[in-house]
């Protein structure tokens, strides 16, 4: 059993946030499973979005706990909702966006890898205000580094990538 010790505002050494985008609280890392998998317990507010990227190292699989999620990962185009489980394999071009409530999903990577990048990347959240910003600088070299590709911003989908003008 694992258990995360609070720090001395409350809150777990092992959350963070990128921005007011998405709250992560990383339950395993690579350093427990010899870098067989990951997974983080994801938080994302009301209509917020990922940006379209790929992942060329790890394959993402998502558990959707509370709200929804629309995916869009290559041709597919699915909406999750509680319950519901979705794997995105490597070099497939994806983003995901949750519904009208939110949503909570718990991600796994395998090999492990998005609990790394949330963790040289986020903001602890014990760091965090409401004015917090996603440091995308700092994101976009963290990302590149582990084998990440954004290909566009949150909003833009797979198909976008296919017209003329992008």
């Amino acid at each position: 059993m694992s258990v995360f010790p609070p720090t001395a505002d409350g809150a777990s050494a092992r959350q963070y946030v990128l921005g007011q985008e998405l709250q992560v609280t990383i339950l395993t890392a690579a350093a427990e499973t010899e870098g067989r998998h990951d997974v983080t317990d994801s938080v994302m507010p009301a209509g917020a979005a990922t940006p379209l990227h790929l992942h060329t190292r790890y394959e993402e699989r998502l558990w959707v706990v509370s709200g929804s999620l629309t995916v869009w990962a290559g041709p597919d185009t699915v909406t999750l909702r509680s319950g519901d489980f979705f794997t995105i394999p490597k070099h497939v071009a994806h983003a995901i966006k949750s519904g009208p409530e939110g949503a909570r999903a718990l991600n796994i990577t395998s090999p492990a890898g998005f609990a790394e990048l949330i963790e040289r990347a986020g903001t602890p959240l014990a760091l965090a205000t409401s004015e917090t910003e996603l440091d995308a600088e700092r994101f976009a070299a963290v990302a590149e580094e582990l084998g990440d590709t954004v290909l566009g911003p949150p909003g833009m989908i797979p198909a976008d990538l296919d017209r003329p003008g992008r």
